[in-house]
């Protein structure tokens, strides 16, 4: 009996056959889109970043041939003598460049131009620029194809004016871009993933415009479901919400909402066995309806669709799973673009 598309391991790539295509991945945290474009038989080059604990899981799972940990900004200055000349005849240059000033949540607004740390230890930087910064090295390394995911939120009220900006940039370049807003539930993934994806060929190949149309039957939490939670501390907030929640209750939101008129806690998620699961995020928190535990370490990487015999080394599972692209979601797309173009 074949596996689901979900449940994989790192091993399984050693069978994927190869046709040659290659990708270089920036901004590629804990190689989500990195696995998905093996998955689909790419061969990847390296990677760009920032944070030293990310690179060390990257290199830890994926030994990168040419990995730069360094921010974008150092590797788009580097000479291109100093680069590895295959950088240069790049099928597939890959990005996801942290977008959380775009993110439907807060203020976003009032985020954009200042500058962020995302992560303690980083360095400072303005967040809306890394997009641009990104297509910076596109015009450096010249690929066949480029392709950036980012959120939904960025197609939500005025960041579309920064969409344009983008799209104008892409073309400046001599890309034809292509705007796609995917949900990874009809991908095959286990999880209600909405994600932007933008896809640029180089004006000089003369390809048609890309078709990605997904229709897969969702995958739900009881499908994925393993092993034990963590169980909730009894004396906290959360387990008495936990306690009187209701079967209508979608977060601990729904519950404070209904007894104070106003939500908070709504970022912990109550997920149920028949409904596909909710956007695993970096700062998520879910619990399962029937029992008072977050859901299970198992549980995270198969939502996310990562390998079950990934090495986390010491980082929070969740925390890498949720920074991270899926890469069944990214291996759809891929599949697409080498089989199209």
């Amino acid at each position: 009996m074949s596996h689901p598309a979900w449940d994989w391991k790192l091993s399984d790539l050693a069978e994927v056959p190869k046709h040659g295509r290659t990708v270089f991945s920036c901004f590629s945290c804990g190689g989500g889109s990195t696995m998905g474009y093996k998955l689909a038989g790419y061969t990847m080059l390296g990677n760009v970043e920032i944070d030293p604990q990310m690179m060390r899981i990257y290199r830890k799972n994926h030994n990168p041939l040419h990995p730069f940990l360094m921010p974008i900004q150092d590797f788009k200055a580097l000479p291109n003598d100093q680069l590895p000349p295959e950088l240069f005849d790049l099928d597939i240059l890959d990005g996801s460049p942290p977008c959380s000033v775009f993110s439907l949540s807060g203020d976003r607004e009032d985020k954009w131009g200042g500058e962020y740390s995302f992560r303690e230890g980083q360095v400072v930087q303005r967040l809306d620029d890394l997009f641009f910064d990104f297509l910076d090295v596109a015009e450096k390394l010249k690929p066949r194809v480029i392709v950036a995911e980012n959120v939904r939120g960025m197609m939500v009220g005025k960041a579309r004016g920064f969409v344009s900006l983008v799209l104008s940039r892409f073309r400046e370049l001599g890309y034809r871009p292509q705007l796609f807003l995917l949900n990874s539930a009809t991908m095959g993934v286990p999880q209600k993933r909405e994600r932007l994806f933008f896809v640029a060929a180089r004006e000089d190949q003369a390809l048609p415009p890309l078709q990605l149309e997904f229709n897969d039957p969702p995958v739900l939490y009881r499908d994925v479901r393993s092993g034990e939670g963590k169980p909730l501390n009894t004396s906290t907030k959360t387990y008495s919400r936990w306690k009187r929640k209701r079967p209508i209750d979608l977060s601990m939101g729904d519950v404070t909402e209904r007894e104070k008129g106003k939500a908070s806690d709504y970022n912990t998620i109550i997920l149920k066995d028949q409904k596909v699961s909710n956007t695993l995020a970096s700062s998520s928190w879910f619990l399962r309806s029937d029992e008072p535990c977050r859901i299970s370490d198992m549980d995270s990487i198969r939502i996310q669709t990562f390998p079950s015999d990934y090495d986390f080394l010491d980082s929070d599972v969740s925390y890498v799973c949720g920074m991270s692209v899926p890469p069944l979601m990214m291996k759809r797309i891929a599949e697409q673009i080498h089989l199209q173009w």
